[in-house]
């Protein structure tokens, strides 16, 4: 059966934009009509394709439809600039998302460079997923996402996997704050007392680096941040003591704003680029942005695997 690309765009707007009424603003139709074209699509395929909800969600089915139409729209994309079509101005050529999923430390420190180097020559909207580095490979398995930044060097089925180096994490806090609940020593009964910092509950590295200093697990009293600057704030601010990555804490370690809690006793968390293998030279050129800007922004060398 052949495949109606209009019905598919349908369905990969509702995806996309989580609504039936969002996906009909990004196309320029009516709701109605979006609903008309995946419920057709349904019709021919003989199955659900999209979870209606708040968001709504794709099917397995659907999201393999997405991945297609994804990977369709970059191909006609490259061959729009080969060939460009008489008559249409570029502006009237439908943006296209290329869609990847980072963890939100890599966002934070070094990978807006590479997006900066890739979005300054390529006419192409990056959509970033966040997610911890220890789940951003999920996103690639489901075929929600082209690539992502890992902290798993295995190669999910379909990929390639390329190292890109290692984000350096010191466990930090205010002088204040370590004066207050540190002054007898940092130790199993000090840290089951002062409170921590944690990203979500997905976020172990605080957990790992207590585990490393303390020989055995510590049950730590948390403030949830999911964010990378709200993280270094609330360490400023005496909130509490959290793992920081180095780039994002190094100025303030050197003002002594804030201290490391255990000196010299940091991790190391090694990065991976997980990407598709599918031939689309737009995507080769996003990933060599990644290598480049990962070359800058992170160490380089083996260390012990750690995550968060």
């Amino acid at each position: 059966m052949m495949l109606d690309y209009p019905l598919l765009a349908a369905l990969a707007a509702v995806v996309r934009e989580g609504s039936f009424e969002r996906a009909a603003r990004a196309l320029h139709v009516t709701p109605s009509a979006i609903s008309q074209r995946v419920k057709l699509l349904e019709e021919r395929l003989g199955g659900v394709l999209v979870v209606r909800g708040q968001p709504c969600v794709a099917t397995e089915a659907g999201r393999k439809l997405c991945r297609h139409v994804e990977q369709v729209a970059l191909l006609e994309q490259e061959l729009r600039g080969a060939l460009p079509m008489r008559g249409m101005a570029a502006a009237e050529a439908a943006r296209v998302s290329l869609r990847v999923a980072v963890n939100a430390d890599s966002l934070g420190t070094w990978f807006i460079a590479a997006l900066a180097a890739f979005c300054q020559s390529e006419p192409v909207l990056v959509d970033v997923v966040i997610d911890d580095e220890e789940h951003t490979a999920g996103w690639l398995r489901s075929g929600e996402v082209l690539a992502a930044v890992t902290g798993d060097a295995q190669p999910v089925q379909g990929c390639r996997s390329l190292a890109l180096g290692r984000l350096p994490y010191l466990a930090t806090a205010s002088p204040a704050f370590v004066q207050a609940h540190f002054a007898a020593g940092v130790n199993a009964a000090s840290l089951a007392r002062a409170p921590a910092l944690g990203f979500n509950r997905k976020d172990r590295l605080q957990a790992q680096w207590v585990r490393r200093i303390c020989r055995r697990d510590v049950g730590l009293p948390t403030h949830w941040l999911p964010s990378s600057q709200a993280f270094v704030d609330a360490s400023l601010a005496g909130i509490g003591w959290g793992m920081n990555p180095l780039p994002l804490v190094e100025a303030h370690l050197q003002s002594g704003r804030l201290v490391e809690l255990v000196p010299g006793r940091g991790m190391q968390v090694p990065l991976h680029w997980q990407v598709t293998r599918l031939a689309v030279p737009v995507i080769e050129r996003l990933t060599q942005a990644v290598v480049q800007a990962a070359q800058a922004g992170l160490q380089r060398g083996v260390a012990p695997r750690q995550a968060r």
